[in-house]
């Protein structure tokens, strides 16, 4: 049939002192998530989406975090990469429909610049590329402003030659 289908899951600690970076956009808040990289928690979602798709492990095999190659590396980079693989073995992206769990900021406004970067990325329309926003209701770790949370699932359809 030539489709697979995959699911990405990420978290990262909330501190102060480093930027938040959620879909490659920066956006201004007193707290910042914590990671090896620029810790872009939807991008990294995103990106184990695309791997798991095609059983191909998950971002930490491909990029590990004991790797000072990827120290403080945009993880526009790393989804670049994972979309490199996925071109590799004759597949492409058909959507993205992703969520994201965090109590504050608000995004909304931020979700047109995200999904216009990840589009551009993984070379599809913007209209294939869902960004979703909740709070968990001032519940757990992400209501509690410690962490975020994004779920990813991807659509890859064996590409046409």
């Amino acid at each position: 049939m030539g489709l697979r289908i995959g699911f990405g899951i990420d978290f990262h600690q909330l501190v102060e002192g480093r930027a938040l970076v959620i879909g490659g956009v920066t956006i201004p808040h007193h707290k910042g998530s914590l990671g090896h990289s620029d810790a872009d928690v939807l991008l990294h979602a995103i990106c184990d989406a695309l791997l798991g798709a095609l059983a191909l492990g998950d971002i930490g095999i491909h990029f590990p975090n004991t790797d000072d190659r990827y120290k403080n590396i945009d993880s526009k980079i790393l989804l670049q990469r994972c979309y490199a693989l996925i071109r590799e073995k004759g597949y492409q992206v058909v959507n993205v429909d992703s969520s994201l769990c965090l109590e504050a900021p608000k995004i909304k406004k931020y979700g047109p610049e995200m999904r216009t970067i990840i589009a551009g990325i993984l070379q599809v329309s913007i209209d294939d590329v869902s960004v979703k926003a909740t709070t968990t209701e001032k519940m757990g770790f992400v209501g509690r402003e410690e962490g975020l949370v994004a779920y990813a699932t991807v659509l890859l359809e064996k590409a046409t030659a």
